[in-house]
């Protein structure tokens, strides 16, 4: 990652491992700050040397560290990114960094047809990390899986990439695409178009509902 000036940061690693690519690069200054990261030790063990390395910091030389330590260590501090990802996103510069990975279509595009294309938004259905993980194998399941919001039909979809599928929603958060819209209003689309069923050209009458005056047409 930064053992020499031409390599990169830990942060830039992580963000173009295959499989992260809906992750932005979350500014160094933002992880320093000791207030963006209230309450996150709660949900990391060894807090402080999984924010090292994310820091490229070096690590106390107090005790050798096995494989095995290095290799939580380096989970610890993917999870604790994630964590620190989803704060930062709901800041200005956060969400201008997402704007432009939406606009890329970096996050796919709604598969529903009547979208046309329109760009998908990552969010979490939980806030809360590996809520709803398979103890048995680790796995994330469906609910703590990030789904992908759309802009227009306002509706969830699992990511079409299976090396999405292991990404955990809180790194993303439920309050996400909220946000997005409320920065952002100007892509938000005031009613999506539906489907209307037809059977010769005409259009095919719906039961109504007890609220509804509807008529054929």
């Amino acid at each position: 990652m930064s053992s020499s000036g031409t390599t990169a940061s830990w942060v830039s690693w992580f963000c173009n491992n295959r499989g992260n690519e809906f992750f932005c690069e979350v500014d160094e200054d933002y992880i320093s700050d000791n207030f963006n990261l209230t309450g996150l030790s709660d949900y990391v063990p060894k807090f402080r040397e999984a924010l090292d390395k994310i820091l490229d910091l070096e690590p106390d030389d107090s005790g050798e560290d096995s494989d095995g330590d290095s290799s939580e260590i380096e989970k610890l501090a993917e999870r604790l990114y994630g964590l620190i990802h989803a704060r930062f996103i709901l800041s200005n510069r956060g969400l201008s960094l997402m704007l432009q990975k939406w606009r890329d279509l970096e996050f796919g595009t709604c598969p529903r047809v009547l979208c046309y294309d329109h760009p998908l938004l990552p969010m979490g259905m939980v806030d809360i990390p590996g809520q709803d993980t398979d103890a048995a194998n680790g796995s994330v399941t469906t609910l703590a899986q990030v789904k992908m919001f759309c802009t227009s039909c306002c509706d969830i979809y699992y990511p079409k990439q299976s090396r999405h599928q292991s990404l955990d929603g809180a790194y993303f958060g439920a309050s996400f695409p909220e946000m997005f819209l409320m920065m952002y209003p100007e892509y938000r689309r005031p009613k999506p178009q539906q489907f209307e069923p037809r059977l010769f050209g005409f259009k095919i009458c719906q039961p109504p509902d007890d609220n509804s005056n509807e008529k054929c047409a």
